[in-house]
């Protein structure tokens, strides 16, 4: 079941690659992701010591969760991936200077599962042609109906 999506990354970048990967919560993020309260807007994915996080996702604390003072909502999230993806991830991204984005974030069987992308930035003209063809697809959809 998907929870949540971020909207912008195909507006923002041209995906070339999608991976999966598990995430490290706590017991109450999970509980706070499962009622779908998760933001990806402004999230990235950095690499530290040869392991993936995810940062600068927004978890807001669980709303029944008892007594947590000093929780962080924007913390860095650690991703769990296989060490041969891990590796193949580093050098595509160190060699070709791109960068890895979060895409969604839903449930596989009882896990919270991130799909992100190896994805390189879109230049402003690049934005431009994709507002382009949207409306024209939106324009020719009208006039289907009509």
């Amino acid at each position: 079941m998907q929870i949540t999506i971020n909207k912008r990354a195909k507006f923002d970048y041209e995906l070339l690659e999608k991976y999966e990967a598990g995430l490290v919560l706590f017991g109450h993020e999970v509980k706070s992701i499962k009622t779908g309260h998760i933001s990806l807007k402004g999230a990235f994915i950095t690499i530290h010591n040869n392991e993936l996080y995810l940062t600068n996702a927004l978890i807001p604390l669980y709303q029944y969760a008892s007594d947590i003072t000093d929780y962080d909502p924007n913390r860095s999230r650690k991703l769990l991936i296989k060490k041969s993806e891990l590796r193949s991830l580093i050098g595509k991204k160190t060699q070709a200077g791109l960068t890895m984005v979060p895409i969604r974030v839903y449930t596989k069987k009882n896990l919270i599962k991130l799909e992100f992308a190896l994805a390189r930035g879109k230049a402003k003209h690049d934005k431009r042609n994709t507002i382009k063809k949207r409306e024209v697809d939106r324009n020719i959809a009208r006039a289907l109906r009509n």
